[in-house]
């Protein structure tokens, strides 16, 4: 950084002895004439000081009346002024160049530093020690992390103290899990969290029934939520042996209103495109409107006509995962397969009443000899079960949106539950681009779930080792 050049100022010294002369020499003039010696003391107080150092405090606009008749005296009174001029004009110039340094500071304070280039991506540990992890999320307004395990517990993970020793609840009493697809299966904090204090959870109940809850926070303890409050919302009733396919995943959209994903219960010909039954759907509702809740005006079978009305989105099989990415207004579905293909829908989260197809189709493939009930809307990514795509169970995830890594900001990261790749994929508005396998550089054994922390950064579940990993550079 340069400075800028400094103003050049006339030696104060040079100025004050010129006028010493000029003074003296009409003081002596003015003695000649016989004029009061007390006058021409006053004149020589009003043009310097006993140093000789031009005088600037109590100098008057009007110079003094003897003063007036002698030119000398006049020119030196407005060579006083122009040197004050001097000296105002090399204040502001000081003052300038402060500025311009402040200016400059800010900027460097404001300008990241550059990063290296980008070698490659890996894993860095952010919390291990869990039973079954099977989701993470943010906590609203802060830094933390909550990490749900299947079997019903529920943790923060602070960045400085870890994973905390009390869990944030404890459902384990509540929650079935007898089958790897049952238990705790998603958690939302409220968006205006902690000023609203719930806390919403979707669980498997005893008798195999899905169910929507919300917990208030424990007043005694911030760190807890209160067992006592528990309030059901709605509840999702299965077959006594269906176990499977139940979905669960639960977020905040950015219109404040909540939305749940159901699997199809494991009865495809019965649920996945009759709209008037919740399995195989995603709902939407308005947790702020009603007791418990209520039904958005806008939503597709918002009378209850042609479809029940919290369902958003149906036509779907198991849809493991599914997030919405807030910079596009776009809603990223993944679907497990059932024989040939899995798949990943993008859609705008604001166009309610899309039919995804199930079971008349899997993927764009036809599977059951059954009329849609409206027409599909076809997946942007298949991934078929053979040995090349190596498909079988596909975890839906998140797209990048943090500072970290640049490079890899708007990719849609997947993967892949029995395979433990993961991959992603640029979405261009057309198709899904640029797809990439990272499994080499992030091996995980089951990828479980993804999440964002508060930066935007990518989080990994990784069930099988217990551990929750974020995605980094290596540079």
């Amino acid at each position: 950084m340069y400075l800028p050049r400094p103003t050049r100022i006339r030696d104060a010294n040079s100025l004050g002895l010129a006028l010493l002369v000029c003074v003296l020499s009409a003081a002596l003039l003015t003695a000649c004439a016989g004029d009061d010696p007390d006058d021409t003391a006053d004149d020589v107080a009003t043009g310097t000081t006993a140093e000789g150092d031009a005088a600037t405090e109590g100098t008057e606009d009007e110079p003094a009346a003897d003063a007036e008749a002698d030119p000398e005296v006049e020119e030196q009174a407005a060579t006083d002024d122009d040197a004050e001029a001097t000296d105002d004009d090399a204040e502001a110039t000081d003052d300038d160049a402060d500025a311009t340094d402040d200016d400059a500071d800010a900027t460097d304070d404001e300008t990241a530093p550059a990063l290296d280039p980008l070698q490659g991506l890996a894993l860095e540990t952010v919390a291990d020690g869990f039973d079954g992890p099977i989701g993470v999320s943010s906590e609203p307004g802060g830094d933390r992390l909550v990490v749900i395990e299947r079997t019903g517990r529920a943790w923060l993970v602070d960045p400085d103290a870890g994973v905390l020793a009390d869990p944030l609840l404890d459902l384990s009493g509540e929650v079935t899990a007898a089958s790897i697809e049952q238990g705790l299966l998603g958690l939302a904090f409220h968006p205006d969290w902690p000023a609203d204090d719930r806390v919403f959870l979707y669980h498997s109940l005893p008798g195999n029934d899905n169910v929507l809850v919300a917990y208030r926070r424990d007043g005694a303890d911030p760190d807890r939520l209160d067992p006592a409050s528990r309030q059901v919302l709605l509840t999702v009733d299965k077959e006594p042996d269906k176990v499977r396919h139940n979905g669960g995943h639960v977020l905040f959209g950015p219109d404040g209103l909540l939305y749940v994903s159901v699997g199809d219960a494991a009865r495809a010909s019965v649920n996945g495109q009759d709209p008037s039954t919740l399995p195989g759907t995603i709902l939407r509702i308005d947790v702020d409107g009603g007791d418990p809740y209520a039904i958005p005006s806008d939503n597709p079978f918002a009378d209850g006509g042609d479809g029940a009305p919290e369902v958003w989105w149906y036509g779907l099989r198991n849809p493991w995962r599914f997030s919405i990415d807030t910079a596009t207004g776009l809603a990223y579905v993944a679907d497990v397969g059932q024989e040939s293909v899995e798949e990943v829908n993008v859609v705008p989260l604001e166009e309610g009443g899309t039919n995804f197809g199930w079971p008349a189709r899997e993927g764009s493939l036809p599977f059951y000899d059954t009329e849609p009930h409206s027409p599909v809307t076809a997946p942007v990514l298949e991934v078929a079960h053979d040995e090349q795509e190596r498909g079988c169970s596909i975890t839906g995830g998140v797209v990048s949106r943090g500072e970290a890594i640049p490079e890899v900001a708007g990719r849609y990261w997947y993967a892949d539950w029995c395979h433990g790749w993961i991959r992603s994929f640029v979405w261009d508005g057309e198709a899904a681009g640029d797809v990439q396998d990272h499994s080499e550089e992030l091996a995980v054994g089951n990828v479980a779930s993804f999440g964002l922390d508060a930066n935007g950064e990518v989080l990994i579940v990784d069930w099988a080792g217990g551990t929750v990993h974020r995605l980094v550079a290596r540079r």
